[in-house]
């Protein structure tokens, strides 16, 4: 990575429950957890179980941002070990119209009895705020967009250093919100995209809010993306057939996500 890039590492990259057993083991089996480190901070998207595997230490507070509640995408933020280290601070951001509806949202998961201790109850310090459309991590100019999904879901694009990455996970393109997709991702360096499903699956699982790769690929077509990362993989898709997909594509600048890899942009 250059002093101006980004680097992004996939902690999680499956979707809907954490798996595991070796046929899964390549592609890895722990829910949506991706962390960006630029411009000397650092951004968690997501807080799934790939959270576990994250570093603690950091020179800055990091910052989560969460796309949406859904368990998935924040059952490892309970079990992040620096939420446990004294005096710690670390700021999460979600949709919510107050900071005090955001931390009304996640006390009603993280508090008995569906979990043995409030958020508030850690030594660590979680800072809890509401997404705004566009703000500054440092030198992370973070935008979001509105997303297609059951409950809602925000897209996130992040900027640093002339360097641009989008963050599209459960998402199901409807016509009016894929156009308004594919110039929030005009030219972007790296495409982050859920593509849960097979064109053959999608088929009965339309309203579910998840995407295929086929669409993913017409995304960076029309978006003109650099590279594309294929992510939220199905929890019953096994190694095997993640390869095979990927096999099938065949191009250098395309792939699935697989857990533990790094990417530089």
């Amino acid at each position: 990575m250059n002093e101006n890039g980004m680097r992004l590492t996939v902690l999680g990259s499956r979707g809907s429950i954490p798996v595991s057993n070796a046929q899964q083991s390549r592609f890895g089996g722990a829910t949506s957890c991706y962390m960006v480190e630029a411009a000397g901070e650092t951004v968690f998207l997501d807080a799934g179980s790939g959270l576990l595997s994250a570093p603690t230490e950091f020179d800055k507070p990091p910052v989560i941002l969460l796309s949406h509640l859904h368990l998935d995408h924040l059952l490892g933020l309970g079990m992040f070990p620096r939420l446990s280290e004294s005096k710690a601070v670390t700021r999460l951001y979600l949709k919510a119209a107050t900071g005090e509806e955001a931390k009304s949202c996640l006390a009603g998961v993280y508090a008995p009895p569906y979990w043995p201790l409030a958020l508030t109850d850690y030594e660590g310090k979680l800072e809890i705020e509401p997404l705004k459309p566009s703000f500054r991590v440092g030198g992370i100019l973070i935008e979001c967009m509105e997303g297609c999904h059951p409950g809602g879901c925000e897209i996130f694009r992040l900027s640093s250093g002339g360097k641009r990455l989008v963050y599209v996970t459960d998402y199901e393109p409807d016509e009016t919100s894929f156009s308004s997709l594919i110039a929030f991702s005009s030219k972007v360096d790296l495409l982050l995209y859920d593509a849960q499903y097979t064109d053959e699956e999608y088929n009965n699982k339309k309203g579910f809010g998840h995407s295929t790769a086929e669409k993913g690929l017409e995304l960076m077509e029309y978006s003109g993306a650099k590279e594309l990362l294929l992510i939220h993989h199905s929890p019953y898709a096994s190694d095997d057939e993640l390869g095979r997909r990927e096999q099938g594509i065949g191009r250098n600048n395309i792939h699935y996500a697989r857990e533990r890899e790094v990417l530089c942009i």
